[in-house]
């Protein structure tokens, strides 16, 4: 016998076992909906727990997780604001499994999120000689008569002038009246 015949019926005989166990993988797919009005659930997570094999829905609700080893796997769905669905699915060799989920929404309420921009905005622009005033700063200041007066509070800045009683003029760091617009109490 030639030489290359021999490794040719070598290698055979050893891969022969391997290709007769081979198992062929089978395909878990199938539609996400709502439960309410049955419309399709698009870009939901579904993926066979204990695996690293997944899926997201397209626009029509639909799922294909291809080449998954025969067994039983536990098929979940999730989505925000809709609770997890759970669905047990036996894969065979070859087979391809349709699986339909109706997710139903979630009882669960979020708390509420403040969104502020004004760390961003004292990042991005530089406010020189800026001062922010909060209504709880002017409620703080002592005031004579009950009300809390802004010109009281504005006294107590540093740079800060006032002329007269009961509301003057302000000067505001050597500027002019007019340059402030002044407030003038009638």
């Amino acid at each position: 016998m030639h030489y290359s015949y021999k490794i040719w019926l070598s290698f055979t005989l050893l891969f022969l076992p391997l290709f007769l166990t081979a198992q062929e993988s089978g395909t878990v797919r199938g539609y996400v909906n709502d439960e309410q009005s049955g419309e399709p659930m698009v870009f939901t997570n579904v993926r066979l727990e204990g695996t690293d094999k997944g899926a997201s829905t397209d626009m029509n609700g639909f799922f294909s997780i291809p080449n998954v080893e025969p067994g039983e796997y536990t098929l979940f769905s999730t989505y925000i604001g809709y609770d997890t669905v759970r669905k047990q699915v036996q894969v065979e060799e070859g087979e391809i499994v349709n699986v339909r989920i109706t997710l139903k929404e979630s009882d669960v309420e979020l708390q509420t999120v403040e969104v502020s921009a004004r760390e961003k905005a004292k990042k991005r622009e530089v406010q020189v000689s800026t001062t922010k005033l909060e209504p709880e700063q002017l409620k703080q200041m002592p005031t004579i008569g009950g009300e809390p007066d802004l010109v009281q509070y504005l006294q107590v800045l540093p740079g800060v002038v006032s002329t007269g009683d009961q509301g003057g003029q302000l000067y505001i760091r050597g500027g002019s009246p007019i340059q402030t617009k002044s407030y003038r109490r009638l």
